[in-house]
């Protein structure tokens, strides 16, 4: 097949998008498909005809992640007219010519339908769910609205337009941009000081954010494929909280799959991620986090479209749990879209 790898783009994620295009880009070519890895921001500058015949190694010079979000004002003055038109040179044509796109995009204009709308408008085949159940998850404020509505537990809250007056706020809480991934602009609070102050420091990512009720407990997530739940991993940051850089950084996070956990309580989970699913109206894949109290009271916070496939990454982590490598994963992701 012919495969086009998109990553990288101008959100918080970026360079998490490029360290899992690059993943999918080597697996996928190992396998004998025919695969280029592109920068859907950045473009390819070349003759876009000839781009699938190109013998080089399209993920050499590909950095590891870093522990901060990265400086987009940098990236977005690689690219003069950057702030006229998204795609960058040639994407469009390229991605016409592939059998199908491998979304490896994360965040805002990646993650969030945009991208996937107008690969439906050209008739482009690509990986994960449609535009619409990409939008609704990628606004934590109507996902959450959305579990309310379909009986899924998940933390008490709302959403707030920043600046306006936020009253009666029930401490601790969770501040949370609406639009964010890879937990940037998520702030835990416990006065209306530190309230103010997280929502100073969210204005950088978004103009509206979450507020919702702390839960103190136990951290879970639950991949599923073509809406079949995977084994459960167990999260737990040996510092702090599961934060940008504890995700990413080697060493940082302890992550248990299987959870050990019982199987009524593993069942409990899967069954609440499969009705999430269908509430939320998810396609191809998914990934879905949950905490758990002290009273093993279970929450789904939110779902994730484009879940990371970074080497520390969960999803791949729950697959190996039942005999897919990452190799077989990449094919069936690709599979299970291609049936949308």
């Amino acid at each position: 097949m012919k495969i086009v790898v998109l990553a990288g783009g101008t959100s918080t994620e970026r360079e998490v998008s490029l360290i899992s295009g690059t993943g999918i880009y080597r697996a996928l070519k190992e396998r004998g498909h025919q695969v280029v890895l592109l920068d859907v921001y950045l473009g390819y500058e070349g003759k876009a005809e000839d781009i699938f015949a190109d013998p080089r190694d399209w993920s050499e010079g590909i950095e590891a992640i870093k522990e901060d979000s990265p400086d987009l004002a940098v990236v977005k003055a690689l690219r003069p007219d950057g702030d006229k038109h998204f795609f960058g040179p040639n994407v469009m044509k390229i991605c016409e010519q592939a059998d199908v796109v491998f979304m490896a995009l994360h965040g805002a204009n990646g993650e969030d339908g945009k991208i996937q709308a107008t690969f439906e408008l050209n008739g482009i085949p690509y990986t994960g769910t449609d535009y619409l159940s990409s939008g609704i998850c990628m606004d934590k404020g109507l996902t959450k609205e959305l579990f309310l509505a379909g009986g899924i537990p998940t933390p008490l809250g709302y959403s707030v337009r920043i600046g306006a007056d936020v009253q009666d706020v029930k401490y601790p809480a969770v501040v949370k941009v609406t639009n964010g991934g890879s937990s940037v602009g998520v702030y835990f609070v416990n006065n209306d000081a530190e309230l103010q102050e997280a929502m100073e420091k969210a204005k950088v990512y978004s103009d509206e954010v979450v507020i919702e009720r702390y839960i103190k407990g136990r951290e879970f997530t639950c991949g599923l494929i073509d809406g079949q739940p995977l084994p459960l991993v167990e999260i737990e940051p040996l510092q702090g909280s599961y934060d940008y850089k504890n995700k990413y950084q080697p060493g940082m996070t302890k992550e248990t799959c299987p959870a050990n956990l019982s199987k009524e309580k593993t069942e409990e989970i899967q069954s609440i991620a499969a009705k999430a699913w269908k509430v939320l109206r998810l396609s191809s894949y998914a990934r879905m986090d949950f905490m758990m109290d002290e009273e093993e009271n279970v929450y789904c916070l939110e779902a994730n479209t484009l879940p990371g496939m970074t080497p520390s990454s969960l999803l791949p982590q729950e697959a190996a749990a039942v005999g897919m490598n990452y190799g077989d994963l990449c094919e069936k992701l690709i599979e299970v879209s291609l049936k949308k």
